[in-house]
């Protein structure tokens, strides 16, 4: 069995490839070797570039069944689909419509769910398996006040592809990056500006947050020969996690907990 980072000749889909997280992804698997489609609504200024390639792009909304079958069945092939396509703003629960709640579950769970569907129909057809990535995060894992419909629905996918990767094996992987916090060109709406980015990125052990290229790096892996037996699992992209907050209000052994 080969072991190898080379996609030449893989078709990726990556769901919001176009900027943030998302154009990481693209620009990781681009310098990979593999062909990347870069899916959005609306199409950017500049496509995602790298390795002296560029991203193609399809305008696609992909909460739409249909619309997401139509486009698959428009490859060519389909080798790894990565489903980054999410996001919510600062919403507590009990304010704003209860459809925009409604919303960001739909964009964050159900369209993955969508995607997925249709992605695996086309590796099946194509007899070559294959490999997807959810973009999960830790909002999923821990509390999320604020985001709590988003975190509701990052749980939700993370128990979707343990599920998957059970349902498609052994021709479909199925894992689930875990994500902290990561500095793309709207950091500043999360964090403020560069104080801001500073001190939170002093409360992750990394003392940084995230580049998006890390993210996709660790998709290209999870997509490459070398994951051949990875499936069903979750990374945790989170540069160390957060400080438990008792280690600061406690009184006491405070040199021994730093």
């Amino acid at each position: 069995m080969a072991l190898a980072l080379d996609l030449s000749g893989k078709t990726v889909v990556v769901t919001g490839g176009v900027r943030g997280v998302g154009a990481g992804i693209s620009r990781a698997f681009l310098e990979a070797g593999a062909d990347v489609v870069a899916v959005a609504r609306r199409e950017p200024e500049r496509l995602p570039a790298a390795g002296g390639r560029t991203a193609r792009f399809f305008s696609l909304d992909v909460r739409d069944p249909d619309a997401a079958e139509a486009f698959m069945a428009g490859l060519d092939r389909i080798d790894v689909l990565v489903n980054n396509a999410g996001g919510a703003p600062h919403l507590p629960v009990a304010e704003g419509p209860l459809r925009t709640h409604i919303k960001i579950i739909e964009l964050n769970l159900t369209a993955p769910l969508i995607m997925a569907r249709a992605a695996r129909a086309r590796m099946a057809a194509g007899g070559h398996g294959g490999s997807i990535i959810m973009v999960g995060s830790v909002s999923g894992v821990r509390p999320s006040p604020g985001t709590a419909a988003y975190g509701a629905a990052k749980a939700g996918l993370q128990s979707l592809a343990t599920s998957l990767a059970v349902e498609w094996a052994p021709d479909v992987r199925v894992n689930t990056v875990t994500l902290g916090m990561v500095r793309t060109e709207l950091a500043h709406l999360h964090y403020g500006d560069e104080d801001g980015i500073a001190a939170v990125g002093a409360t992750v052990p990394a003392g940084r947050l995230a580049d998006p290229y890390e993210i996709g790096a660790a998709c290209v892996y999870l997509a490459s020969d070398l994951a051949s037996y990875i499936t069903g699992s979750a990374l945790l992209l989170h540069g160390g996690g957060e400080r438990p907050a008792f280690l600061d209000a406690a009184t006491v052994n405070k040199e021994e907990s730093r």
